[in-house]
């Protein structure tokens, strides 16, 4: 009986565990949607300025653990406008009030140069959250962001993330970074 008792309590603290995460996107398929059923891709915020662009892609060789695919992220905002751009994910309007941070991993390709900061912003529909991280090196780094550094007030909502590339932060200015394993903890 104590053994039983045991096993249920195992199982039961497995099923915990998996509750207090939520995957966003792994990218695992190599195709879209999101694992929330959410659209996702690239976008400049001058399309018209071919100096400046930002395009996704799936990349089977990077991946983090070495299964499935990775996205990744090319980036040029070296351009003598104002230059921004990055990758949107569509989330569905997803009830984030249970989890307590937003985590992914990220890491930079080393033969075509990378930034090491990004911009991150969350969205619900009457609102918009932006912070900061830094420190992607080439090798797969976890970036865990509290939801309160984004300063929404409710996020039973939420329906977008968005990675931005900014001239004024990014050094260099054209590179390649890989996401994987995007999810709410």
């Amino acid at each position: 009986m104590k053994k039983f008792i045991c096993m249920m309590a195992v199982v039961a603290l497995a099923a915990l565990t998996s509750a207090q995460a939520l995957t966003v996107a792994d990218f695992d398929t190599g195709d879209k949607p999101n694992n929330l059923g959410g659209d996702f891709g690239a976008w400049d915020k001058d399309p018209a300025d071919s100096s400046q662009s930002c395009v996704e892609g799936f990349d089977e060789g990077n991946t983090r653990q070495g299964l499935g695919y990775c996205m990744r992220l090319k980036y040029d905002v070296d351009s003598e406008n104002a230059a921004f751009n990055g990758f949107w994910m569509k989330l569905e309007q997803v009830d984030a009030s249970p989890f307590s941070k937003l985590v992914f991993w990220a890491k930079g390709d080393a033969s075509s140069g990378f930034t090491t900061a990004l911009k991150v912003e969350l969205k619900t529909p009457s609102e918009r959250g932006a912070t900061y991280i830094d420190g992607i090196s080439p090798k797969w780094s976890r970036f865990e962001i509290p939801l309160a550094d984004f300063y929404i007030s409710d996020l039973s909502e939420l329906n977008e993330c968005v990675m931005v590339f900014e001239d004024r932060t990014c050094d260099p200015k054209e590179g390649v970074i890989f996401v994987d394993d995007v999810s709410l903890e």
